[in-house]
């Protein structure tokens, strides 16, 4: 008896066991349908549906005279729906397919229309819904390939079928203008590590825009293709950038920049153009060279390459003394033979002195170290904290705060640094023991032009979204007055000075006024400190010297042909001050007094362009053209009247730019359609393709200038 209860008390618990278990199952099911079942459904849809962001088209960059300086072009990958067609309408995507082949093999003229029609065929029978057939396509070729066979909705019978082409849009970035200002200009790169460079960096929250997406679904063999066709959420483009860079000044300082570099078989240098009252700047360049010996824009030195700036560093030890009423510019200073004995060093002059005794104007001009050294020793060697507060007083001692990144920190030491030394009051009174960048050295020279206003640099002077301003940028103002009146004036007699009297005479003109510096200073050479003998030439001023509007920098550094800031840098900064002087008609007063004589028998010849504009000019300048002549292509002139050339702009026809200057021929074949390459300077002597010829809107042509 007790056997069988047992036995049946064991049966029971196995039972009890199974069911227990059962219950458990079921639970776990109803948990997994119930309370987890959304979790793994979103899991799984995960793994064959995402989400692909849509790229904004990024806002463009503006010169401050209406150019564009960067902006996206949109690009196009092209693949091939097999399927847009039903199977059951095999007979309606046979009839078409051959002509599609043939279409995009005369087109795109990279495979024959054998290969290019056993692609689609083979995608037909693979029921293949994505398939490659072209990447990096331009906008103006879409719009082509749309009117291809089985590339457009059709109606075939009473049945209309859908496109079988499938696009997928890119931006891509481009600067019309090449190597004009780029690293100004700067980029953005968000591959791996962000990489924030010029105007493209800083201002990537505003030219960005805001990403769209678009839902993607993975089909056999793990390609992905759009749900839909449309984009669920739409991208919003960015906002446009308007900076404070003028193109042609642009184009004239690197002009200048290069040649000079070339000349001086230079390592790197640049060139910082800016107005004076606004601070905005018209013009950067920076070139390096590189491997091959070329000159390119690598990298900011203008921003980012503190250095000893040497002699352009005077004017602030100079603007400390008269500031401080220790000197006046009519007090002497005994130089002797132009050495200056210090404890454990001995500071000499470049040059041997004229005259043992200098005025304190006359030993700017002539850019003596000794002068200088001496002045600031006698007046700041007991207390050389006085002088450090007061270059730091002037904004030296602080950053910018430019719109773009990169800027490097100033450093002008005082006496509780660590390496303040027995030489540092000496030393930094002529340029060395500091670390300035061109910019912040050209910020002090802006200021005592705009007599004591110290400016920041502006690079952006206004942001607009759909033709709406944004954001608008005015001066920044660092410091109202830097030194008192009566010192800045002093310093702006002493620097006019320089340009009649002293190191600078060379570089004056007779058509108008300057003022400025010359720097020659030895670069560190790191380990090797300044033994390597390697230089920096340097020349800061502005222009017109009795009513400032620019001022400007040059910087060459290693020039192994010459190392003398007049006679290395100050050549660039001559031959941009004529430039801009020339083009910059604010400068030359009222036309009335600048009329041309044409009692002669001849007048101007007048290129190819806008015949109200050139009209315009010829009644500025007192001409009355009898008669307008059109000509095939510029001749000489006469009294009888101005020949001259109506272009007529017309899409697709080749305009003639025969005898323009590079600017008018660009923005004339740019309206008409076609995409410009150059060669040469001067003007247009030859171009490659026929005027009057109708040919494809983005066909190259080639002008060659002379």
């Amino acid at each position: 008896m007790n056997i069988r209860k047992s036995i049946l008390i064991r049966v029971y618990l196995a039972f009890g066991l199974m069911v227990f278990g059962a219950l458990l199952v079921f639970g776990k099911l109803l948990h997994l349908q119930y309370v987890d079942g959304g979790d793994w459904r979103a899991m799984a849809d995960s793994l064959t549906i995402r989400e692909r962001s849509i790229e904004a088209a990024r806002g463009n960059i503006y010169s401050n005279d209406g150019n564009l300086l960067a902006t996206s072009v949109p690009e196009y990958e092209l693949r091939f729906d097999a399927m847009s067609i039903p199977v059951e309408a095999n007979d309606v995507f046979n009839s078409k397919v051959d002509s599609l082949a043939a279409r995009l093999a005369t087109h795109f003229a990279d495979k024959s229309a054998r290969q290019y029609l056993a692609m689609l065929k083979n995608a037909r029978a693979k029921k293949a819904r994505y398939v490659l057939i072209k990447r990096n396509v331009s906008h103006q070729d879409l719009k082509l390939v749309k009117t291809f066979p089985l590339f457009h909705s059709f109606k075939e019978g009473k049945k209309r079928y859908s496109t079988s082409l499938v696009t997928v849009r890119e931006n891509k970035r481009i600067l019309p203008f090449t190597n004009l200002a780029a690293r100004t200009i700067g980029y953005k790169n968000t591959k791996g590590d962000t990489v924030l460079v010029g105007l493209e960096g800083a201002y990537g929250r505003y030219i960005d825009g805001k990403s769209g997406s678009q839902l993607m679904q993975r089909i056999a063999g793990g390609v992905w293709v759009p749900v839909n066709r449309e984009v669920e959420v739409a991208p919003v483009d960015g906002s446009d950038i308007i900076s404070t860079l003028d193109v042609n000044m642009q184009d004239m300082a690197q002009r200048a920049l290069e040649k000079q570099l070339i000349a001086s078989d230079a390592d790197n240098g640049c060139v910082i153009l800016m107005e004076v009252q606004t601070g905005e700047v018209r013009a950067i360049a920076n070139f390096t060279r590189d491997s091959e010996g070329v000159f390119r824009e690598k990298y900011n030195y203008a921003i980012a390459q503190g250095a000893d700036p040497g002699s352009t560093f005077k004017l602030a030890s100079y603007l400390a003394l008269l500031d401080d009423g220790l000197v006046d510019t009519s007090t002497r200073v005994d130089i002797g033979n132009g050495t200056y004995k210090v404890p454990s060093h001995t500071i000499k002059d470049s040059h041997a002195p004229k005259k043992s005794v200098l005025t304190v104007k006359e030993a700017f001009e002539e850019s003596s170290n000794v002068g200088v050294a001496k002045l600031v020793n006698i007046h700041y060697g007991e207390h050389p904290g006085r002088y450090t507060a007061k270059l730091h007083h002037f904004g030296l001692g602080q950053a910018l705060g430019l719109q773009i990144p990169g800027e490097v920190k100033p450093w002008v030491k005082t006496p509780d640094s660590r390496t303040w030394s027995k030489l540092s009051l000496v030393q930094m009174a002529y340029g060395y023991e500091l670390r300035l960048t061109p910019l912040q050295m050209l910020s002090l020279y802006n200021a005592v032009a705009n007599d004591g206003k110290m400016v920041a640099p502006l690079f952006v002077k206004e942001i607009r979204h759909l033709g709406n301003t944004v954001e608008r940028f005015e001066a920044r103002v660092i410091s109202e007055q830097i030194a008192s009146k009566a010192a800045i004036g002093k310093m702006q007699g002493m620097l006019e000075g320089v340009m009649t009297e002293g190191t600078g005479k060379k570089l004056s003109s007779p058509l108008y006024t300057s003022a400025g510096k010359t720097g020659t200073a030895q670069m560190n050479d790191g380990a090797r400190g300044y033994g390597a003998r390697r230089y920096q030439s340097s020349f800061a001023g502005y222009f017109p010297a009795e009513n400032p509007k620019y001022s400007m920098i040059v910087v060459i550094r290693n020039p192994r042909k010459g190392y003398y800031g007049g006679a290395i840098a100050g050549p660039v900064f001559k031959e941009l001050a004529d430039m801009v002087y020339a083009n910059d008609l604010t400068l030359h007063g009222t036309f009335a007094s600048r009329r041309v004589n044409t009692s002669g028998s001849k007048t101007p010849l007048t290129l190819g362009g806008s015949k109200e504009a050139s009209n315009a000019v010829y009644q500025a300048l007192g001409f009355h053209p009898s008669s307008w002549t059109a000509l095939a292509q510029p001749t000489d002139t006469s009294a009888k009247g101005v020949p001259f050339v109506e272009v007529q702009v017309k899409e697709g026809v080749v305009p003639n730019v025969l005898g323009m200057g590079l600017s008018d021929a660009v923005f004339t074949m740019e309206n008409a359609g076609f995409k410009t390459k150059i060669s040469g300077r001067g003007k247009v002597v030859t171009q490659s393709l026929t005027a009057g010829s109708k040919l494809k809107v983005g066909t190259p042509i080639m002008l060659a200038l002379n």
